[in-house]
């Protein structure tokens, strides 16, 4: 029998197991630190080598895609107009998923719970979200669903938020010869239907551009760059906001740093603003950071925990009017 190497592009996320795809078959590998041949019909085998800790919980981020082989096609582009790249990590887990920013990246299964605590001039808020998120191929369908409280002057606000509903897809991705440089742009829409409650009576639209970039095996940065419009009546009807922000992660795997339970620890630095860009409000920026840290567990079963805690503060006068300092809460399980 003949042998010959065909490409090998590694799809799957998860740490736990790879997907090889060639031109006429798909084959699912689970846990195999091990050479095996896979013979088929058509008179040639694969040979793969699998060489991986299942237990250092890092993504490959120096590119997803194995060696190139004789395979007549050549390249590792895709899609429409091959502006795709099966190199990318942008679908591998790479990046930690974002507190205040929007996320960016792809997520097949993934459901998560956070809690946002602000202080304020004797003011209190309360802001909390359930979030579903579900891939189709490179596709992110998202289902959030908000509430809110706010106390202030003896006074409470509070309610179901807006039911946002969203949508995400990469555009373009450049990968490095080297792998060290891996970038996605891409270009998200998310709509917003109001409840009716004390915080919600306007309907929202915000088309957004991103970007994620990873350089090396641990740095990441994500952006976001999204302009939302109100419809509906009141004093908000109309108005149109820039909305904006960034996301610096750096991941430290397991075997840098081996504690126990823990699969991966990622210091994150992000920054979320928004301008007003119309009405009585406009040219008003209010900007947000927020220092936290993401930390990913041993899998229970087949859910992978990851929980997050960071510290918000204010950044420039404006913004602290609305916020002086505040704590986030965020537990993700991705299934």
């Amino acid at each position: 029998m003949q042998l010959r190497l065909i490409r090998i592009y590694c799809l799957a996320r998860r740490p736990h197991g790879v997907t090889i795809a060639s031109a006429n078959n798909s084959i699912t590998i689970i846990k195999l630190p091990f050479t095996i041949v896979f013979p088929s019909a058509s008179n040639f085998a694969l040979v793969l080598m699998l060489v991986a800790d299942a237990d250092a919980g890092e993504p490959d981020r120096t590119g997803s895609a194995a060696v190139s082989t004789a395979a007549a096609d050549g390249g590792t582009h895709y899609g429409p107009f091959d502006l795709l790249d099966h190199r990318s990590t942008y679908a591998d887990g790479a990046f930690p998923e974002p507190f205040l920013v929007d996320d960016t990246v792809l997520e097949t299964d993934e459901f998560r719970m956070d809690w946002l605590r602000t202080w304020a001039n004797g003011q209190r808020g309360d802001f909390a979200k359930a979030e579903l998120e579900k891939g189709f191929g490179l596709w992110t369908l998202e289902l959030e669903v908000p509430f809110e409280q706010t106390r202030a002057d003896g006074q409470t606000l509070r309610g179901i938020g807006n039911i946002n509903v969203g949508a995400r897809h990469p555009i373009y991705q450049f990968v490095s010869d080297d792998g060290l440089i891996n970038s996605t742009f891409g270009a998200a829409i998310e709509v917003g239907f109001p409840t009716g409650s004390q915080v919600s009576n306007n309907a929202e639209l915000v088309p957004k551009i991103f970007n994620d970039l990873s350089l090396g095996k641990h740095f990441t940065i994500q952006s976001v760059l999204g302009l939302s419009t109100l419809y509906g009546g009141g004093d908000d009807g109309g108005l149109q906001t820039c909305e904006y922000g960034i996301v610096f992660g750096y991941a430290i795997p397991h075997r840098d740093l081996r504690l126990p339970g823990i699969r991966q620890l990622v210091p994150v630095l992000e920054l979320k603003g928004e301008t007003a860009l119309n009405k009585e409000s406009a040219g008003s920026n209010t900007l947000l950071g927020n220092l936290a840290i993401r930390v990913n567990l041993s899998p229970l079963g087949e859910v992978q925990p990851r929980i997050g805690l960071g510290y918000v503060f204010p950044i420039g006068q404006e913004a602290r009017q609305g916020v002086a300092s505040g704590f986030i809460l965020s537990l993700v399980f991705e299934y």
